[in-house]
């Protein structure tokens, strides 16, 4: 009776989050994030309602911009009409593991628009760029409606890649004065650039930067197409100074012309997002059910500790074990080392 009035409650929370309820939206995604049962069962109602947003990734280094080009971008979109989202991951506390919400804080002009939703995640040290509930809140504000909804990753460095599975667009900011502008960006980053942006070009040192670009996208075209969509020798580079909002059209004009030339590679990138937030939905289903199990078999954890047995063996043991109780409908765990 329990499990029935949930599933009828979240049907209707699932209306009304249809409905353009921006509130209940904002109440969901906070639920999701803090992983509800019930959240999940709206979204799963809400799932076949899903997948016609655009999805814009912007990452890039620390400092470069970002937030200030995703909001100029906002603007953009809004004076189009456009009802746009963003999800900002920012770095967690060390402390609290909450978000420090700078991000939010950047795009403060847009906060009384009902167009734009903004919602800042902790990251929670999810490698990557992105926070584990990404996929969930892009898919809500899918339902939304929300024409484009915008992710901007963490801005750790080169290791934020997991955008590449959730975004129809990736855009990668840099920015002049950073050094060896090469080697701050040739490894992880650079490979997944649909769009490269040199923003603040207005500081001495663009050119150089716009130079190093170039160059560093005819070697990788001289290897290999730039990441499965699109060949490094048609990746735009633009410039702008997203402060003033100079360059951002042309920046939305990039994007709109790498979505028309890469439109017969959609059924390709629905297939990986497809798959991508089916391993992310078992990894956290097997994540909770490592913890149960280690919570209630503490011997386990007490024999490696004593070094009577290594964790690889109680590993392949209880997968092993995991395996047998599912295939034969018993405990959904072993329940002794």
């Amino acid at each position: 009776m329990a499990d029935l009035r949930m599933t009828e409650r979240a049907a209707q929370l699932a209306e009304q989050v249809l409905a353009g309820d921006l509130r209940l939206g904002a109440r969901l995604i906070r639920d999701l994030d803090d992983q509800t049962a019930l959240a999940e069962r709206v979204l799963k109602a809400l799932w076949p309602h899903t997948g016609l947003a655009f999805i814009l990734g912007v990452t890039g280094n620390p400092g470069a911009g970002k937030s200030t080009v995703v909001d100029s971008l906002i603007a953009y979109y809004r004076k189009l009409g456009k009802r746009v989202g963003v999800v900002a991951i920012d770095p967690s506390s060390p402390f609290s593991g909450g978000a420090i919400l700078g991000d939010r804080i950047r795009m403060q002009r847009h906060a009384l628009d009902e167009g734009v939703f903004i919602r800042s995640l902790a990251s929670r040290g999810h490698l990557g760029g992105l926070s584990r509930s990404t996929g969930e809140i892009v898919a809500v504000l899918d339902a939304m409606g929300f024409e484009i909804v915008i992710i901007e990753t963490v801005g750790v460095g080169q290791g934020e890649v997991d955008v590449v599975a959730l975004a129809d667009t990736k855009v990668v900011v840099t920015v002049p004065g950073l050094g060896d502008e090469v080697q701050a960006i040739k490894a992880g980053i650079l490979e997944i650039a649909d769009v490269l942006v040199v923003n603040k070009a207005d500081r001495e040192g663009a050119d150089r930067t716009v130079r190093d670009l170039l160059t560093m996208l005819e070697l990788r075209h001289a290897e290999a197409p730039l990441g499965p969509d699109f060949p490094s020798s048609e990746v735009e580079i633009i410039r702008t100074v997203a402060v003033r909002g100079e360059g951002i059209g042309e920046l939305a004009t990039a994007i709109q012309r790498h979505q028309e030339k890469t439109a017969n590679l959609a059924p390709i990138r629905r297939a990986r997002r497809a798959r991508r937030e089916l391993r992310d939905a078992l990894l956290d289903r097997c994540a909770q059910l490592v913890d149960r199990v280690l919570s209630e078999n503490t011997q386990w954890v007490d024999q490696v500790q004593r070094r009577e047995i290594d964790p690889y063996s109680v590993s392949d043991r209880l997968l092993q074990e995991l395996l047998q109780s599912a295939t034969s409908g018993n405990a959904p765990y072993p329940r002794s080392a």
